[in-house]
C-alpha cells in the first residue's frame, strides 16, 4: 500500500484549495493508495463529514500549528513542532508514508528534506527539478532551479548524474541527453563554474553528456536533462512561467504552450534525498495541488531514490 501525505495547511490559499482539491484527487488514486492529510483535525474532519467517498481513503495527523509563508525557516521548523510541514516530514522519516508534499513555507521544506530526511550517502547537495515541455512532445529536465544558487563544479557534475536517472526512472528516456547551461556552445564558453564543470561532465563514464546548450535548447530535443546552478535555473522557470501568463491573458496558447501550465505539474520534486519530497507553488490551485500529491505517487512507485542511491554508489564523485 502507498501512502501519500499531504499538507493540508500549506499554501497562500489553504485550507480550503488544499480540501477542495480532494475531490479532484481521490478518484484518480489506485485502490491501494492511502492520503495522509496533515493539519488541524478539527478542521479537516468536518470537510470529510461532508465528503464520506474521501473520508474512506483519508487518514488524519492533527497538526494544530502551521508555519507562515513569511517566517524564517529554521527557526519555525524548531519552534513548532506540531505543524502541519514538521508532522509531515516526521511521518515520512519514519517510513509512515511513502511521500510528503506541500505548497507551504519552501525554506521549512527544504530544512525538513536536508536535515530531517537527510541527503542519500555520496550526494553533495539535493537538486529540485522542473519537467520543461518538447515542441516534439515529452520533456526536458532542468535541475537545480533554486535549492543551491551557489553551486559549486563537482555539484554540477553530480547533477548530471541525479538528471539523468530522473530522466531514465521517471520518464522512461534510454540513455538520457545531458547538456551543461551555457551562453554558448563552445566548451570554453560559459562564466568560471560552467567552465570548470564542463571537463568534470566531458569524462563523465556514469552518463550521456553532449556539452554545452543553450537557452534555446530546453525546448528542442537537443538534450533531455540540462544542468544549471540554482540561481540560474530560478530565473529561467520564473522567465518561463511569467512568459506562460502573458500568452495566456493575451489569448495566444495553443496545445504546445498550454503544457507550459504550472497547475500540470503541480510541483517540484527535490531529489537526492532518502525519500520523496514535492514542492509546490504557494499559489496552487485545487488542480495543481491534485497534480502535485500525483507526482509525489509517481515517485515513491517509481523508486527514484532507490535508483539515486544505486547509481552514486557506482559513480561516486
Amino acid at each position: 500500500m502507498t501512502r501519500i501525505g499531504l499538507d493540508v495547511f500549506g499554501g497562500d490559499y489553504a485550507p480550503a484549495v488544499t480540501l477542495e482539491s480532494l475531490s479532484l484527487l481521490i478518484p484518480e488514486l489506485r485502490a491501494d493508495e492511502i492520503l495522509v492529510l496533515f493539519g488541524d483535525e478539527h478542521i479537516i474532519r468536518a470537510h470529510l463529514e461532508a465528503h464520506p467517498e474521501i473520508s474512506r481513503r483519508t487518514e488524519v495527523v492533527h497538526a494544530p500549528e502551521v508555519i507562515g509563508m513569511g517566517e524564517k525557516p529554521i527557526k519555525a521548523f524548531q519552534a513548532k513542532p506540531q505543524s502541519s510541514v514538521v508532522k509531515g516530514f516526521e511521518y515520512l522519516k519514519k517510513g509512515k508514508t511513502d511521500a510528503f508534499a506541500s505548497a507551504g513555507n519552501s525554506g521549512a521544506m527544504m530544512v525538513g528534506a536536508v536535515h530531517v530526511i537527510n541527503t542519500i550517502p555520496g550526494v553533495i547537495r539535493p537538486a529540485s527539478v522542473v519537467m520543461i515541455p518538447k515542441i516534439s512532445g515529452g520533456y526536458s529536465i532542468l535541475l537545480d532551479v533554486g535549492t543551491n544558487p551557489d553551486a559549486k563544479h563537482d555539484v554540477l557534475f553530480q547533477y548530471g548524474l541525479l538528471g539523468s536517472v530522473f530522466a531514465n526512472t521517471v520518464l522512461k528516456i534510454e540513455n538520457p541527453k545531458v547538456g551543461l547551461l551555457s551562453i554558448g556552445e563552445e566548451e570554453k564558453k560559459g562564466n568560471l563554474l560552467v567552465q570548470s564543470t564542463y571537463p568534470l561532465m566531458k569524462e563523465a563514464s556514469s552518463y550521456n553528456f553532449i556539452g554545452n546548450v543553450e537557452g534555446r535548447d530546453l525546448f528542442n530535443d537537443k538534450a533531455d536533462v540540462v544542468v544549471c546552478d540554482g540561481f540560474t535555473g530560478n530565473i529561467v522557470l520564473k522567465q518561463i512561467q511569467a512568459m506562460y501568463r502573458i500568452m495566456e491573458k493575451r489569448g495566444l496558447l495553443d496545445d504546445y504552450f498550454s503544457r507550459f501550465n504550472y497547475e500540470l505539474q503541480g510541483g517540484s520534486p527535490i531529489i537526492g534525498i532518502n525519500g520523496n519530497v514535492i514542492l509546490g507553488h504557494g499559489i496552487s490551485s485545487a488542480l495543481a495541488i491534485k497534480n502535485m500529491v500525483l507526482m509525489a505517487r509517481d515517485l515513491a512507485v517509481s523508486k527514484l531514490n532507490q535508483r539515486i542511491n544505486e547509481a552514486v554508489m557506482d559513480f561516486p564523485i
